[in-house]
């Protein structure tokens, strides 16, 4: 096939080497064995001086008889030998041409696969069953990774679309409003101030979503340069300053409970962690709701969990929050609705810091989410 040169190519040359050492090793037992022989046929005991003796059809002197013996006894093996070495040396490279082809036929399964994949055929695996050892481990190695593209690229087309939906809905809001205005001849100045404030409500939902999908997109499966001492519980202080006074409007009930918890990252992204939670727990929540906030150190892990108010989540529903875009029931969010990236952010973020975040539903309504992070080293 010539879709697999390098690999058509690796056949004859793995044949010819075994062959190769084959006949090298044959000659050189040939060569020992040749010489042994006259070796010993030369020890036989001397006949008295004066005789003749026939070996083969040669009359030889008695003082001549162990060195002819072994001539004719090395011409033997010699040619018995150069008789049997090219019969060995070809069983030799046939049987190898065959094993190989047979040790290479998964890989030549494996590069087909690879060839025919595009991203629309990432579902196609190599179906290697009989192979074994190194080769058997690398086509389940090639299968787990086509297995995490298309994981990828499914979540890819996903989150695409579901942003370029997002983005499309305040860019409509932006449109019709202007149209209906300039369509409008007796439009006044507080026409343009109404139209002037919706505009800007639009860009700044507008803006709060790029910047969203640009900090998971920066944080989503990438790894973290130095990290330095942040105590979880010191991030709860500005994160709950920037939700108190919706909160206070919302007249939601908030209990702070913190003891030292020890992680060691980025303190940008884990105080965006943090705020992200807060927001999530105080704009998705319920009026005169209640919000809990706790820190310590739990099973030897730095841990932050939020709990909140509000309405029934069902359990099978929870682990969704975590993909983007995706929101708990409508009384929960309400009219702020969010870009839905909080918990996608989380996620991303506390992965990335080697951590886990994980949510449960509280009884009776509500949502508990726990993030969990290494201790600082020291």
């Amino acid at each position: 096939m010539a879709g697999l040169g390098p690999m058509a190519g690796l056949r004859p040359r793995l044949t010819l080497v075994s062959t190769a050492l084959v006949a090298l090793v044959s000659a050189l037992l040939l060569w020992l064995g040749w010489w042994l022989v006259g070796g010993v046929v030369r020890a036989v005991p001397a006949l008295p001086p004066g005789s003749t003796v026939r070996v083969g059809d040669r009359i030889v002197p008695a003082e001549q008889l162990s060195e002819a013996i072994g001539q004719a006894a090395q011409g033997t093996v010699l040619t018995a030998g150069l008789m049997a070495f090219p019969l060995v040396v070809i069983a030799v490279a046939i049987v190898s041409w065959w094993l190989v082809g047979r040790v290479l036929s998964p890989l030549h399964v494996v590069t087909a696969t690879a060839r025919r994949l595009s991203v629309e055929s990432l579902d196609t695996r190599t179906g290697v069953r009989d192979a074994r050892g190194e080769v058997a481990e690398l086509a389940a190695g090639f299968d787990a990774m086509l297995d995490r593209l298309q994981a990828a690229f499914n979540a890819q087309r996903r989150f695409v679309a579901n942003a370029s939906h997002e983005l499309r809905t305040p860019l409509a809001v932006l449109r019709t409003e202007v149209d209906v205005t300039l369509s409008d001849p007796a439009a006044d100045v507080a026409e343009l101030r109404r139209m002037g404030a919706v505009v800007r409500a639009a860009t700044f939902r507008a803006d709060e979503l790029v910047a969203g999908l640009l900090l998971l997109a920066r944080t989503e499966g990438a790894e973290l340069g130095e990290l330095r001492p942040v105590d979880l519980a010191e991030l709860v202080v500005p994160a709950l300053a920037a939700v108190r006074v919706e909160a206070g409007r919302r007249g939601l009930r908030i209990t702070v409970t913190t003891a030292p918890a020890p992680a060691g990252g980025d303190p940008v992204l884990l105080e965006r962690v943090a705020g992200n939670l807060l927001e999530n727990a105080v704009r998705h929540n319920v009026t005169a709701g209640w919000v809990e906030i706790a820190t310590g150190v739990h099973d030897g892990l730095a841990e932050l969990r939020v709990s909140s108010s509000g309405p029934e989540i069902a359990g099978e529903k929870v682990a969704e929050l975590f993909e983007p875009f995706r929101r708990g029931p409508v009384e929960r969010t309400g009219a702020a609705r969010g870009s839905g990236l909080g918990l996608s952010i989380v996620r991303a973020v506390v992965t990335a810091h080697g951590g886990t975040a994980t949510a449960s539903p509280v009884p009776g309504g509500g949502l508990t989410v726990t993030v969990q992070l290494p201790l600082a080293p020291g």
